[in-house]
């Protein structure tokens, strides 16, 4: 009973410190919203509905406010004009030791800003030009290889396994995480007969279901079994084991060279940097595959203008070759196809809930515009929350709805929208802005427009019928593309040649 007291008593105690020595507003700065729950703030409201939540907020307190979320004070810009203010400002809002912080403490590596590694940073950011340019043309053709015959051997495999060769069924983000993650992987990573890769993809999807909470900052002590499975996945990629596998791309041998030069930075800091570079490589680009798939093959007047495309540029012959060899579509040639690529903006537009986040590194006044300024306090975040641009009903009409050809005008790709009569320059921001974009966003692209070309030449695909359908898991909000929340069957089959004349017989 006295224990029980001791505690109530504290816990009191802590509310009162909180409510007298919390936060308070100062002259010049953002509207302040805090809730009532300590340290929490309105982390709860947030996590249920992010879009919901902040939206409410820019009607009650206008462009510009901070609410406290799990112990961080965050100012949000809600207003796109308002966006360039903040993206110029690299010297007083940082990205990359928030980052850097981050992914350490998520994936278990010493910082690399930590003063232990010098050049270590900048040499990392210099290495990511080999995901552009002309080396993203040798990982365009080895990707596709990858790509065909893992698709090649799923397909297969299942119709043998069923009665007569003709519809198949399965669940659509299975699908996709199982073709993504080993294409990926062999891509990036080389292959091995000694690998097992469907125990790292397991492994991975247990990791990556906790992962939103560790970047809550939840202590790992108080998730289950995940810091085990952190372990066994940082084991995976220890340097020994790497040396085994064949033909990594050019991107991580830079990588493992980059890190032999460090003394200081030991074998399992190493592996933890390989696995987050896993993560990043795969952890958005799964559920956006799901999405180009469901979005296409939930609308026929999308899927026959897409799939057209694909066939006009890779033509009939390649398409009827595809299950007897490997077929080449280059990189230049998936340039030419704006449906598709308008198709995959698209869904990105609907299913990326990112946060473009910078660290206040001294107390300023942040100029937005000719009128308006704010002050912020250093150590505060300022965040730009691009899923409000995304869905403005006066940048994009029906914004909810998915439209195929969003992204095309006169045959080519459309960039100029609208707000207030005003064009809209930060229109579309799934890979973030600025400096900070994604360096990785063009192999992303690629990937993405890879997978639903090889999947539309090698097989028909519908949904399943009398299925809800599918829905956004809000609960990973702010970390960028969001997977589905329900599943989703969906029926194919294959499109081999001499198939039309046997179904017309």
């Amino acid at each position: 009973m006295e224990c029980l007291l001791t505690i109530f008593l504290g816990f009191i105690s802590m509310l009162l410190f909180c409510m007298f020595c919390s936060r308070k507003r100062k002259d010049g700065e953002p509207p302040l919203i805090k809730g009532w729950i300590p340290f929490l703030g309105k982390a709860l409201e947030f996590r249920k509905n992010s879009q919901q939540f902040l939206s409410q907020l820019q009607q009650e307190h206008g462009d510009v406010f901070t609410v406290l979320i799990a112990g961080k004070y965050i100012t949000f810009i809600m207003n796109p004009f308002l966006y360039s203010s903040v993206i110029k400002h690299g010297k007083q809002l940082d990205f990359h030791r928030f980052s850097d912080s981050a992914a350490s403490r998520s994936f278990n590596y010493t910082p690399v800003q930590s003063g232990l590694f010098p050049g270590m940073s900048d040499h990392i950011q210099r290495s990511y030009s080999l995901l552009k340019g002309p080396d993203l043309d040798l990982l365009t053709s080895s990707m596709m290889t990858k790509l065909q015959q893992v698709l090649r051997c799923r397909f297969l495999s299942s119709e043998e396994s069923g009665s007569d060769g003709d519809w198949q069924e399965a669940e659509l983000y299975e699908f996709c995480k199982c073709v993504m993650f080993r294409t990926t992987f062999n891509t990036l990573y080389g292959h091995s007969e000694k690998l097992c890769l469907d125990q790292l993809r397991e492994d991975f999807e247990k990791f990556d279901g906790i992962f939103p909470l560790l970047m809550a900052r939840v202590p790992i002590a108080l998730l289950g079994k995940t810091k085990e499975i952190r372990e066994k996945l940082i084991r995976f990629f220890y340097p020994q084991r790497m040396e085994e596998w064949r033909a990594p791309c050019k991107f991580i041998q830079k990588r493992m060279e980059l890190f032999q030069q460090y003394d200081t930075l030991q074998d399992r800091d190493k592996a933890a940097h390989h696995f987050a570079m896993m993560w990043a490589a795969v952890g958005n680009t799964i559920p956006a595959a799901f999405w180009c798939l469901y979005h296409l093959i939930s609308c026929p007047e999308a899927l026959e203008a897409v799939r057209a495309e694909i066939i006009s540029v890779v033509g009939e012959k390649n398409m009827k070759l595809i299950f007897e060899e490997d077929i080449t579509i280059t990189r230049q040639q998936l340039e030419q196809m704006v449906n598709l690529e308008s198709s995959i903006n698209e869904s990105l537009r609907l299913s990326s809930v990112s946060m473009n986040i910078r660290v206040v590194q001294e107390d300023f006044c942040l100029r937005l515009g000719d009128q308006h300024s704010i002050n912020l306090r250093k150590d505060d975040i300022v965040a730009l929350y691009p899923e409000s641009t995304h869905l403005d009903p006066e940048i994009y009409d029906q914004p909810q709805r998915f439209r195929f050809d969003r992204f095309v005008e006169d045959g080519k790709e459309k960039t100029d929208f609208y707000k207030c009569g005003q064009k809209v320059r930060y229109y579309l921001m799934p890979f973030g802005s600025g400096a900070t974009q994604c360096p990785g966003r063009f192999f992303a692209m690629n990937e993405l427009k890879q997978f639903v070309c090889v999947t539309l030449l090698m097989c028909e695909m519908q949904l399943s019928e009398n299925q809800q359908e599918a829905m956004l898991d809000k609960s990973r909000a702010g970390l960028g593309v969001m997977p589905p929340v329900n599943q989703i069957t969906f029926k194919y089959r294959t499109k081999k040649p001499g198939d039309n004349m046997k179904r017309e017989e």
